[in-house]
């Protein structure tokens, strides 16, 4: 093991953070009876896999946002289109299954559709789907950093942008005739890979699978911001002139961090979908790609663990809030924001080492 990455107690917190995900969630939930105050019911196994989730996109916004100063608004968009390529795979699966019993989407078959569109190609594929879940993403990341850092276009501007873009294709989805479902988007899934979605030990195995793909992910950042490659990332964003007068272009390191951040959520899309059951443009809504960068921001920007607290205390307290209070869980949610930039400005984590610090000189 690479000592030099995480230091002894970060490797103890990620082995830690393994047994608890392949171990301790399979133990409670499928052999600790139903009835016992320690059984984990399928409800929190399902969010707790929705979590994992955000927290894949809160990762790569801080890749972005807190190691190289870009602030996208519109990473919902690359986590949807993730989402979409599992989805259009779930629903060749349904086969005669759905309510038409045809082998078409139900969808397809109310539009009166005869054939597939040729977006659906290889669908029926698992293996070229999940292809496809990480280079349309990262394609139309490509396509659309290469012009706009190629054009200087940064800060603000560079926000609106991707928000526009987002919401563009929002719009596009909505419509019934480009395939995708329309305003309902993709849902009633059956099968994956022929195993039934629904059953708890396919639940569990999502759950499981989530949690050691963000800890793949978070080791793999590691690695990067602590390169010489993130090192130059971190100068961008302090001082990009300074980094072109060096010898740097900027263009090449903003494109690659850019295009990697946005395949990451494409994968989060992808595990995310079977395990809510649904897709839907709401998923590529300009308010989803705001929540992405709230998360990175109350947990704290540029320290990779900081976004994932963040996606599992706001996410925690969005679902304790609702069930709690049903009618004022926003107000207490915009409390929490407000709270958050006023007296936390370097999120939780930031919170939690100021205090730990504090701690320390007073033993000393």
């Amino acid at each position: 093991m690479n000592r030099g990455l995480l230091g002894t107690r970060g490797w103890t917190a990620v082995l830690a953070a393994v047994i608890v995900a392949t171990v301790l969630v399979p133990l409670l939930n499928l052999v600790v009876p139903a009835g016992s105050a320690f059984h984990l019911a399928d409800f929190h196994v399902s969010l707790l896999g929705k979590i994992l989730c955000y927290a894949i996109c809160a990762l790569a916004m801080d890749l972005i946002w807190g190691y190289t100063g870009i602030l996208s608004l519109g990473h919902g968009l690359f986590f949807a289109l993730g989402g979409y390529g599992m989805g259009m795979y779930l629903m060749r699966q349904i086969g005669r299954d759905g309510q038409y019993k045809s082998d078409m989407p139900d969808f397809m078959v109310f539009l009166n559709w005869k054939e597939y569109p040729w977006t659906w190609a290889v669908s029926d594929s698992f293996a070229l789907q999940m292809l496809l879940v990480l280079l349309v993403p990262g394609l139309l990341a490509f396509v659309f950093g290469f012009f706009a850092f190629r054009s200087r276009i940064k800060g603000v501007y560079f926000s609106i942008i991707t928000q526009a873009l987002t919401f563009a294709a929002m719009l596009l989805f909505f419509r019934n005739e480009t395939g995708f479902g329309g305003n309902n988007g993709f849902t009633d899934f059956k099968r994956i890979l022929g195993v039934p979605i629904t059953t708890p030990g396919m639940r569990v195995f999502l759950c499981v699978l989530t949690a050691l793909v963000l800890i793949g992910f978070y080791l793999m950042s590691r690695a990067i911001v602590h390169s010489k490659f993130g090192r130059v990332l971190q100068a961008i964003r302090d001082a990009e002139t300074r980094v072109m007068f060096s010898g740097y272009n900027p263009v090449h390191y903003k494109l690659a961090i850019w295009t990697l951040s946005a395949a990451m959520c494409g994968v989060a899309g992808a595990l995310y979908v079977p395990q809510v059951g649904i897709i839907n443009p709401g998923e590529m809504s300009p308010a989803a790609s705001i929540e992405i960068a709230i998360w990175a921001a109350v947990g704290g920007r540029a320290t990779l663990i900081g976004p994932i607290v963040g996606a599992f205390f706001v996410n925690g307290a969005k679902s304790w809030f609702t069930v709690a209070f049903p009618e004022f869980w926003l107000f207490f949610l915009g409390a929490l924001f407000i709270g958050v930039t006023l007296f936390l400005p370097d999120g939780i984590v930031g919170l939690v080492r100021r205090l730990t610090a504090k701690e320390t000189e007073r033993k000393a």
